[in-house]
């Protein structure tokens, strides 16, 4: 197997500590979540839902999604803690913390935390088509070995089978929301006041009663800590992931076909349109593969017109 090290996880904030160990515990870590993909199991199957609750589908599985790769990441011990140094220390999650997954040793009367990772599950075909997560917490608030990861996925079948999971988005928490305050105070374009406020006496670990999180001057339109909005950040993450295919076809289409269903009530015009459109993008290796996508979008349109409302006249 492939040294996970070796598909670089930006970590900057891990520079200035060469000779702690957990440098060098996060960077496997970071690797591990990155090979993640090739673990994630998800038992339960997942069939019957209509095309146009497909956009939502992350509120009703986002949760599981997350305590899966929790889960996972616990599996894949032997990459990053190879030489088992970090024994007795198991990944956690826990809702309304920061970070809400934290790598622990329990049995004394404050467990020991060695990192920490903000995780936050990213279902390719919302309707955003963008990560929805809001991450305001302070850069006082976040260790140096604290990563914030993002793994996006979408079912197997794009609109039934099991949730497969594909490459992760993970960089160093604090460096994270450092970056997010300078986009937002220097470089973001607007005439509207750019401070940022930010807590005091604030540490790492933070219970859940404690002040994290940096408060702006003015966010009439609640955008503070959208990550996804922050030029440069995770930009080439998202088009790389939007551009992967599914099914033979790309996300991007996948989406542009959903968002035309939600406001066309004539799903056999939006299908006939779409694979127009499709028809251009669509790479099939074979004749076999070409059936394939032609099948799938036959089934699609079957969903569609038992999910749309007939009308008697």
């Amino acid at each position: 197997m492939t040294d996970p090290l070796d598909q670089g996880a930006p970590l900057p904030d891990l520079e200035s500590r060469p000779d702690d160990p957990r440098t060098e515990l996060a960077q496997r870590v970071a690797g591990a979540l990155l090979v993640l993909p090739g673990f994630f199991e998800f038992g339960t199957r997942i069939e019957g839902i209509n095309a146009t609750d497909l956009f939502s589908l992350n509120s009703v599985l986002g949760t599981s999604i997350e305590v899966q790769v929790v889960h996972t990441l616990n599996k894949m011990r032997s990459i990053w803690d190879p030489d088992e140094e970090w024994v007795g220390y198991r990944f956690e999650r826990q809702s309304q913390t920061f970070p809400d997954v934290r790598l622990v040793r329990r049995g004394t009367a404050e467990p020991d935390i060695a990192m920490g990772i903000e995780l936050k599950g990213w279902y390719l075909l919302s309707k955003e088509g963008v990560p929805s997560l809001r991450f305001q917490t302070t850069p006082a608030a976040c260790s140096v070995f604290d990563l914030i990861a993002v793994v996006p996925w979408h079912l197997s079948n794009v609109l039934s089978g099991t949730p497969v999971a594909r490459e992760p988005w993970v960089s160093g928490a604090r460096h994270a929301a450092e970056f997010r305050n300078h986009w937002w105070e220097h470089v973001r374009e607007t005439t509207d006041p750019k401070g940022i406020s930010s807590p005091t006496e604030v540490r790492t670990y933070p219970t859940k009663d404690m002040q994290i999180v940096d408060t702006p001057d003015y966010d009439r339109g609640g955008n503070f800590g959208r990550l996804a909005r922050v030029t440069g950040l995770m930009t080439d993450f998202i088009a790389s992931a939007r551009a992967q295919d599914a099914m033979g076809i790309p996300i991007n289409d996948w989406i542009l076909f959903l968002r035309r269903h939600s406001d066309n009530s004539d799903p056999e015009q939006v299908t006939a349109s779409l694979w127009q459109e499709l028809s251009k993008t669509t790479h099939a290796g074979s004749q076999s593969h070409a059936a394939r996508v032609i099948e799938h979008l036959e089934g699609l349109a079957r969903l569609l017109a038992q999910s749309t409302p007939s009308i008697d006249t």
